[in-house]
């Protein structure tokens, strides 16, 4: 009987013609995008906040983080709910696309690169199917000052 993990579930997503995924157990649920309410003084990390059954969930355009221009002929995209140190983070990507069965040695490392370049966005790399998966680390999505005032300022969970 094995004691370790030999594989990892992981949620994928595109945005345009790149892939991404996720950690499944990071994420909460999957919805289509809903009429944002505007933060009060603009940010360049957050574009409003959903309420989602009572609960206040900040949302984050994953094209804009990551430097992506938005295409304003896609469809609406998904918000992608996923649970971020103790909170709820609502990720807009253009597509959510299926859950896939990775084993934990099919993970290659990001390329060790200057910060700056995205690297610091990725847990891992994989190949699925002829495709190749950016493993997102959501954790360092929102900077530490940010995340700490998500935190104090938002609601619990």
């Amino acid at each position: 009987m094995e004691h370790g993990l030999s594989q990892i579930q992981l949620a994928c997503f595109s945005l345009g013609e790149k892939l991404f995924a996720v950690d499944i157990m990071r994420v909460r649920e999957i919805l289509i995008p809903q009429k944002l309410s505007n933060l009060p003084r603009a940010s360049d990390l957050l574009d409003g906040i959903i309420n989602l059954r009572g609960s206040v969930i900040p949302v984050m355009s994953v094209r804009k983080r990551f430097g992506m221009p938005v295409d304003p002929s896609a469809r609406q995209g998904k918000l992608l709910i996923v649970s971020l140190a103790g909170q709820m983070l609502a990720l807009l990507v253009d597509d959510v696309m299926e859950v896939i069965d990775v084993p934990l040695e099919e993970i290659k490392p990001p390329i060790q690169m200057a910060p700056g370049t995205g690297m610091e966005f990725l847990l891992g790399v994989c190949l699925h199917e002829g495709s190749v998966f950016m493993i997102l680390n959501i954790d360092a999505l929102l900077p530490r000052v940010e995340e700490l005032q998500l935190i104090n300022d938002g609601p619990a969970e």
